[in-house]
């Protein structure tokens, strides 16, 4: 089992949001520059119409660190959501720069407009980085849109390239990495590859520039498949020593060179050039170069850093290719995966088989319209047996069916068997109206446990739409992320509940409200059916059992016990187990656990600590409590453990730990929160009931 990573989502809105904000949903940023500087690693930073500037508090150039992902709006590249500004970078390879943006190792910007109209100005700058820059509008930068340079390695995906005044692209140095599917119109230069720059230019578009491409030096790129037509001097410009991969006779390079004003291909340099399987007008090219045929024929798109050739910056590519290395889902003999393709009720069926565990037992019967022989018929009838899904009131399957939206999130959390759904959660949807009603607590509970994936926008649910292959592909991996199976994979497409939500009647107000709507939001803890959440009412150890299981859900660290007094259908039986054999919980000297007593707070640091197996802490931090010569002897370490790492918190007074009262509701959410912040799974809150070794 692999413990998930948590991914952390800011909101920014430069019309209505404030600086001073928490960055939620409802109470975002109002600068990216904000943003930025409450990032960690896995965090999604989402953009809101309108545009980023000096004047709105940006400071450039915004540098996107490692891992951050900025996405504005992917469908419609970006407009409305401009970033505008320039600010100086000292580049190691290329000195004092003017850049909009500077994108760190592997860091991503998705969906939104960019532009630097000072001098010489860039928009994004990538130096010796493998970023993502993804449907992105680039416009108006008085030199290039992106600039690459030292040992980049890019993926540069979908993006439109308009109106720069020097060049779209300038790839220089040692730069690689992948150039698929953009559009470059407008600019002085499409494309310009210098240096030993080599990288893969594939499946663009290149129209109404000057020069669509333009090589220098000894750039050594591959272009497959572009279509180069209407530049008002020429297509391919090959300058210098450089020698661009125009294909192979095993491997037709398939570009489209038409109605260029000048020239489809100009090669300057001294060397002859060898173009196989491209579409030009002979009186169009200029230079030595030589037309060989192709013996293969070639796919008709390229795409790499993938399993299939549809799939290279597709939005959900991470997705699939980890259900394709456990071998949970395939392609197609083509080399496709098809993502956009619905799937059947049967393909559903067959994948979810082989994802779950097989129940225990038979029971459910054939259905009627599935016969023995029938390809799916196992997997229809053992995902059936687990709950995953059901037949109709006629006793059919209905295997060639697609499966809608809604089917699949319904089926995953019945299969799963979670419950505890908050309606309000669905206010993040804003066509939640169109949720039927037997299916609105199964996609609370769903969102709840980040089992949702919208794309292009996160907020429409589309349940009655016809899921596609790519979208099964990502809720599927979201339920193993969910149940601790698989590590978690950053996505602006997931959909985080971060709402105002629930609005629990007695917790405005209360000194642990930020631990416990944290803990709500992550889905780990719940209110009661009136609305209120009891935040000082005394918790259970079974209650506390529940909780420890599903925040830390741990790997078994020793055999299973029958505790006498836990029933096998007792309604925490299974999470007393899963904390016990983790080393969370444990029994009494008689066998028995003991549920409805309440749990001490003493219990619970001590819990947090065996548990997480924190590395141990000197005595002397216990100085920091008044009422130390109250703590036992044998949790002394613990306890000192435990505020070393901040996971004690003493309410009213934090140097009075009190360790033998019952813990409250209120107190074991903030301690266990800020066990997850001790193994950074999640962020800090600030309080001043934590207590710290150097407290007052």
């Amino acid at each position: 089992m692999v413990t998930s990573t948590l991914v952390t989502t800011f909101y920014v809105n430069s019309v209505q949001g404030n600086d001073a904000n928490a960055g939620s949903r409802l109470s975002p940023f109002k600068s990216l520059t904000r943003a930025l500087k409450a990032s960690t690693k896995s965090t999604i930073i989402q953009l809101g119409p309108g545009t980023y500037s000096t004047v709105t508090g940006e400071v450039f150039p915004l540098m996107i660190p490692a891992g951050v992902i900025v996405v504005g709006n992917e469908a419609s590249k970006g407009a409305g959501i401009v970033i505008i500004g320039n600010g100086a970078y000292q580049s190691p390879s290329f000195g004092m720069q003017n850049i909009t943006l500077l994108l760190q190792e592997d860091a991503s910007l998705r969906g939104v407009s960019v532009i630097n109209t000072t001098s010489k100005g860039t928009g994004v700058w990538i130096e010796s980085t493998a970023p993502t820059v993804a449907n992105n509008t680039f416009i108006n930068c008085a030199r290039e849109g992106v600039f690459t340079t030292g040992a980049a390695k890019p993926a540069i995906l979908d993006n439109v390239f308009l109106q720069n005044a020097a060049s779209g692209l300038t790839m220089a140095r040692n730069s690689k990495g992948e150039v698929l599917r953009n559009v470059f119109q407008k600019n002085a230069l499409g494309i310009a590859i210098s240096d030993s720059a080599a990288p893969l230019v594939a499946n663009n578009k290149l129209s109404e520039n000057q020069t669509a491409i333009a090589l220098s030096r000894d750039a050594r790129p591959v272009l497959r498949q572009n279509i180069i037509t209407n530049n008002t001097q020429g297509g391919l410009l090959v300058n210098g020593n450089a020698i661009p991969d125009l294909g192979s006779t095993q491997d037709a390079a398939g570009n489209v060179f038409r109605d260029n004003k000048e020239f489809d291909l100009q090669n300057v340099t001294s060397q002859q050039l060898v173009s196989v399987g491209n579409q030009l007008n002979p009186i169009q090219v200029k230079g030595a170069v030589d037309f060989l045929s192709a013996t293969v024929e070639s796919a008709s798109q390229v795409s790499v850093g993938t399993s299939f050739y549809d799939l290279g910056g597709h939005w959900a590519a991470a997705f699939v290719e980890a259900l394709v290395s456990k071998n949970l889902i395939s392609g197609f003999p083509d080399g496709s995966f098809s993502p956009n393709a619905p799937i059947t009720r049967a393909q559903y069926a067959a994948i979810i088989a082989k994802t779950f565990p097989p129940p225990n037992g038979s029971k459910v019967s054939n259905f009627t319209d599935v016969k023995p022989d029938y390809w799916a018929a196992s997997a229809i009838l053992r995902a059936a047996n687990m709950g995953f899904i059901s037949g109709f009131p006629d006793g059919t399957f209905r295997p060639g069916q697609n499966l809608t939206r809604i089917q699949a999130i319904v089926s995953i959390v019945n299969g799963l068997k979670w419950s505890g759904g908050n309606p309000n959660v669905l206010s993040v949807y804003r066509d939640r109206a169109q949720i039927p009603s037997y299916a609105t607590n199964a996609v609370a509970i769903a969102t709840q446990k980040l089992l949702v994936v919208n794309y292009p926008k996160a907020e429409q649910l589309e349940p009655l739409r016809d899921i596609n292959r790519a979208e099964v592909a990502a809720i599927i991996y979201q339920a193993l992320v969910a149940i601790g199976q698989e590590k978690a994979i950053a996505s602006p497409y997931i959909v985080n509940p971060d709402v105002d939500i629930p609005s629990f009647s007695d917790l405005k107000g209360h000194w642990a409200e930020a631990f416990i709507r944290a803990l709500v939001s992550m889905g780990l803890t719940t209110g009661f059916a009136d609305g209120s959440y009891q935040p000082d009412k005394p918790m259970t150890r079974a209650q506390y059992a529940a909780l420890v299981a599903s925040a830390f859900n741990p790997t078994p660290k020793r055999p299973a016990i029958d505790f006498t007094d836990v029933a096998k259908d007792f309604w925490a039986a299974k999470a007393i187990q899963i904390a016990a054999m983790g080393g969370f919980v444990s029994g009494f000297s008689d066998r028995t656990f003991r549920p409805d007593q309440n749990v001490q707070r003493l219990q619970v640091v001590v819990s947090l600590v065996n548990g997480l197996a924190l590395p141990a802490a000197d005595n002397d931090t216990l100085l920091v409590y008044s009422d130390r010569n109250a703590i036992p002897e044998y949790a002394r370490k613990a306890v000192a453990t435990a505020t070393q790492q901040q996971i004690a918190v003493n309410y009213p007074d934090p140097k009075q730990l009190v360790p033998v009262r019952e813990a409250t509701r209120a107190e074991v959410a903030a301690m266990v929160y800020q066990a997850l912040v001790a193994i950074q799974r999640t962020t800090a809150i600030k309080s001043p009931y934590i207590v710290s070794h150097t407290t007052n």
